[in-house]
């Protein structure tokens, strides 16, 4: 292999606070280099000064070479120049990535055009080329259509299909398959790999999730604190970890929450026989509005301080039931009820119902006003309540909460930017725990969470269960968070309930089809010291 990125005694700081210390990295043609490490640990850092993205109050030092040309000396039109043509970069969040009022194939054109001098009909040409080559053929997949009308996965590809477009040297990829569901998940990985040997591009693939690069990755760097502790070719790093915070994040990813047993009780929430409708454009504006079938006759029951994971590929329809369960989307048909309870009433949400329903978010830091200091974002939901309390009671209540999720009553006085991702989980948390609801809805809730964190949020979720006797509906496409934090799995197909059963029984022997696919494509650790897989 020859070597095409090398990076020597990188350091950057700001305002003379160092968050990467003197890194040394190589990346060789056709080679997957996975670098790994808790939030903050300085990988996005990394990439963003690989692409000349740092902000300007950052101080940079050391080498950065591209085939022997070092970066860092560029300008910012000589850079501007370089990305997107010699070094493409895929981000987490493919809808932040994308301009909303752009179609997808303007959006893969325009970056063909801005580094050739490509006529607009081949460019678009080529476009239509890419699009196809990353699952997204222009017959089935128009490039008229526009982001938000792509699922998480199809929009993934898209960015990827504009960082490939023109066969860049180096691919930079920083948690492209965090939010996506196991089975576009393994899409993109044999993608990716696809990609990097038919153009023998280096990648740097940036992730917290070792099972994910125990498949792809050639060699591993885990980095701590800004600084690489560890590198090693995969199977050489699983066979023999060196350094205690590698064994550490190995054991974060293999973590197994503690539940107790579940009180024998009657049914909690009921759904019975929904059905949820989508209105879809008119074919032209005189016909009759067609409409499309989300939810499909679903029926399932909850016991009061049962945990129930709902699991199933991007659109499937989890996250339109879950709607209709919190009551924010109408159903076509059916009956859904909590303690006995409709959830709707003469096709209106109740309120009185829907009260004794939270929810916790994904991105905990898009669920709350930053301009808010903690005590109000928390005690948001007391305007649920008929008689909310004031003075004294409220501030006892707000301490309450964020003492349950391990946090101090003294951060009721802060912001929100002033915690991490995994405080931030324990805030929204907290949030939802306030009118001591009977059921919480999970939402992804610690997909976008590093491995060490995401065991501390599972790990309380089993002690609230405890403590609480908390009922909740767990949505996740991780299937092994699923598989450590539930009693009961409802696998999701096309709208409809395809299997259902206790979660030992549904990971150890499934009996449909679709929930054998999805375990198959669900990535594995390998055991410490047990070779990999070819």
């Amino acid at each position: 292999m020859t070597a095409l990125l090398q990076i020597h005694d990188l350091s950057i700081s700001f305002s003379g606070k160092e968050v990467v210390k003197g890194i040394d990295l190589t990346i060789n043609k056709g080679e997957v280099l996975a670098l790994t490490g808790e939030s903050g640990s300085g990988k996005s850092m990394t990439a963003f000064a690989t692409m000349g993205l740092l902000p300007q109050t950052a101080q940079v030092s050391g080498q950065i070479l591209l085939d022997g040309q070092n970066l860092l000396d560029l300008s910012e039109a000589q850079l501007c120049d370089l990305r997107g043509r010699d070094i493409g970069m895929i981000f987490q969040e493919p809808m932040t990535a994308l301009n909303p009022v752009q179609t997808i194939g303007a959006q893969v054109t325009e970056t063909i055009r801005q580094h050739t001098a490509m006529p607009p009909a081949r460019a678009k040409e080529r476009a239509a080329q890419v699009l196809t080559r990353v699952g997204l053929p222009p017959d089935r997949y128009p490039m008229s259509r526009y982001p938000h009308e792509l699922s998480g996965g199809q929009r993934q590809r898209v960015v990827i299909a504009m960082a490939v477009a023109l066969k860049p040297r180096l691919l930079i990829a920083d948690e492209p398959t965090t939010a996506l569901d196991v089975t576009t998940q393994a899409q993109i990985i044999d993608l990716l790999l696809d990609l990097t040997a038919s153009d023998n591009m280096g990648l740097l693939m940036i992730t917290h999730d070792l099972a994910v690069v125990s498949q792809m990755a050639h060699r591993i760097a885990v980095m701590q604190h800004g600084e690489i502790v560890e590198t090693a070719p995969t199977a050489q790093l699983f066979a023999q970890m060196q350094h205690p915070y590698t064994r550490a994040l190995f054991n974060a990813s293999r973590h197994q929450a503690q539940l107790s047993e579940i009180p024998g009780s009657g049914p909690l929430l009921k759904v019975t026989n929904v059905s949820c409708d989508y209105p879809l454009p008119r074919p032209h504006p005189f016909a009759k509005r067609p409409w499309f079938r989300a939810v499909k006759n679903v029926s399932l029951t909850i016991a009061r301080g049962e945990r129930v994971g709902l699991v199933g590929e991007s659109g499937c329809g989890k996250s339109t039931l879950t709607r209709a369960i919190l009551g924010l989307a109408p159903t076509a048909s059916g009956r859904i009820t909590l303690d006995g309870a409709d959830v709707f009433t003469q096709g209106h949400a109740n309120l009185d119902t829907r009260r004794k329903i939270q929810v916790v978010f994904q991105d905990p830091y898009g669920s709350f006003n930053p301009r808010h200091k903690v005590a109000r974002l928390i005690a948001e939901p007391f305007h649920l309540l008929s008689d909310p309390p004031t003075g004294a009671a409220r501030t006892t209540a707000i301490a309450e909460a964020l003492t349950a999720v391990g946090l101090q009553p003294s951060d009721a006085d802060k912001y929100i930017h002033a915690f991490s991702g995994g405080q931030r989980q324990r805030i929204a948390i907290a949030r939802a725990l306030i009118i001591r609801p009977e059921l919480i809805v999970f939402d992804e809730a610690v997909s976008a969470l590093d491995v060490q964190i995401r065991a501390q949020i599972l790990d309380l979720m089993a002690q609230l269960s405890r403590d609480y006797g908390l009922t909740y509906l767990f949505i996740s496409h991780d299937l092994s968070v699923v598989r450590s934090i539930t009693d009961r799995v409802l696998v999701m197909r096309a709208g409809e309930i395809v299997e259902q059963g206790q979660t030992a029984q549904i990971f150890d022997a499934p009996s449909h089809p679709y929930t054998r696919e999805l375990i198959a494509a669900a990535p594995r650790l390998p055991d410490i010291g047990a070779p990999l897989a070819s």
